[in-house]
């Protein structure tokens, strides 16, 4: 030992001639750097905050940004055959790409991720097949209703249970009767729409299902002949349409306790992640699949 550097590290030296050295542990260094990638991923921190942190410069914040950015985190150890209960959905960045996400119901983890063009057929039936052939065997999915993930979901896992997100069941219905519906038939089905996430227990769903049936034998045909040109009665047929198309999925949480009726879970991740991705607003193209990438395994390991 010989004393430390003006940076304090440890100085050694040779005792036969006298020369002095130290040592560079780059893991150790790559470490360190890492935590402040970290807070600038998944808490949103500028680099003038970073820089009273880690006390580097802004140069040095920079490279160490971008070094990890050019890579992509380790694969996490999941035990995919364990996790039976997931939520899926998608959500576009100023509709430009889609990142397409798998939660556990169960732990709030992300299992899986794809961030790509759009959320279509195609891009969630291939991240399924890549799911399965990790050994995922879901018993119950909850989704927002999406027909085409619908197909790839029936395509890849036959059996499994698809629950539909009673909140955009509500949400989705409200918005095509409006906040203030003239016609009769549109101000009853609002009504029956709003009491929806109130459905608790088997009988709170037989009395929602009788009031729905009572409403279509007395609206349905007359709702049908409507000019669907008209955008009021269009959007009050598709209202009705989802409702008659969504029920046999409505309540299979009601069966399963561990079924999530909703996947206000996800979208309060997806609410927050981007709350985080609007301040980095100068993230390049190249850089935005690795940023995703690493923003879920970071918050997956806290």
């Amino acid at each position: 030992l010989y004393g430390h550097t003006r940076c304090g590290s440890q100085r050694f030296r040779w005792k036969e001639c006298g020369f002095t050295y130290t040592f560079h542990n780059d893991k150790n260094k790559r470490q360190r750097e890492k935590k402040s990638f970290a807070l600038w991923i998944t808490e949103g921190y500028s680099v003038r905050q970073l820089i009273d942190i880690s006390h580097h410069g802004v140069w040095k914040l920079n490279q160490i940004k971008k070094y990890w950015l050019e890579r992509l985190p380790s694969q996490p150890d999941f035990h995919y055959r364990s996790v039976k209960y997931l939520q899926f959905d998608g959500t576009y960045f100023k509709h430009e790409n889609c990142l397409m996400v798998l939660m556990d119901h169960g732990t709030g983890k992300v299992i899986a991720h794809t961030y790509c063009h759009r959320e279509n057929y195609e891009s969630a039936r291939q991240m399924f097949k890549e799911m399965m052939e990790r050994g995922l065997q879901p018993k119950a999915m909850t989704i927002d209703g999406n027909t085409s993930v619908i197909r790839a979901l029936k395509d890849v896992w036959p059996g499994v249970i698809i629950q539909r997100c009673i909140t955009h069941i509500q949400r989705q219905g409200l918005a095509w009767l409006r906040r203030y519906p003239k016609l009769q038939a549109s101000k009853d089905l609002r009504t029956i729409l709003l009491t929806l996430t109130d459905v608790k227990d088997e009988q709170s769903k037989d009395l929602l299902i009788r009031r729905f049936y009572r409403w279509e034998k007395h609206y349905g045909r007359s709702v049908l002949a409507l000019p669907s040109k008209d955008k009021v009665y269009g959007d009050l047929q598709r209202a009705r349409s989802l409702m008659l198309h969504a029920l046999p999925d409505m309540f299979h949480y009601l069966d399963d306790p561990f079924i999530a009726a909703t996947i206000n879970k996800l979208e309060g991740y997806f609410s927050r992640m981007k709350e985080i991705y609007r301040k980095h607003r100068g993230l390049s193209k190249k850089h935005r699949n690795n940023y995703f990438a690493w923003y879920i395994n970071l918050k997956n390991s806290h």
